[in-house]
């Protein structure tokens, strides 16, 4: 009998990366003409996958949230890796935003993926390893399909495809 073929659907994010776009959005935020004196900061704690932004008004936060999304982009880091937070009021009508860095599928997107997969009625067998899935199957051509049917769908964060074997 042939032996199955098998990858891993994870999600991950290379925090170097992370941390060269925020270097970059920082620099360009205490450069730029229109938000240099504004007050705006922006802090990443690695340790915590933190973004703590601070803005003097909610255009101004939207604003660095769009400098730092592009710096992520060139960086080859997607942007859904990213999730934000609803602004907090600051004093003196500051608002605050945090952005949690969205890494490995918890359990319940991990059940969505794999029901999804088994509506797809292919012959390949999902199982589910803490943060990641492992999808195996005899066929070579039925693992192709279930990588372009999930590079179609979206579910709030970027998925990888690793160990294809």
């Amino acid at each position: 009998m042939a032996k199955d073929s098998s990858f891993d659907v994870v999600s991950e994010v290379n925090m170097q990366e992370v941390d060269n776009a925020f270097q970059q959005a920082a620099r360009e935020l205490s450069q730029r003409y229109d938000l240099k004196d504004s007050g705006a900061t922006i802090e990443l704690s690695k340790s915590d996958k933190l973004f703590t932004l601070h803005a003097p008004a909610d255009f101004v936060a939207r604003q660095v949230i769009d400098i730092l999304s592009s710096k992520l982009i060139k960086r080859g880091v997607d942007v859904k890796t990213v999730s934000w937070d609803d602004p907090q009021a600051a004093s003196g009508g500051a608002v605050r935003l945090t952005g949690r860095i969205v890494e490995g599928i918890d359990q319940a997107t991990a059940k969505k993926i794999n029901k999804d997969i088994k509506d797809q009625k292919l012959k390949v067998k999902v199982t589910i390893e803490a943060d990641k899935l492992r999808v195996s199957s005899a066929s070579k051509d039925a693992l192709q399909q279930v990588i372009a049917f999930l590079r179609e769908q979206d579910y709030g964060q970027p998925l990888q495809f690793t160990n294809y074997r």
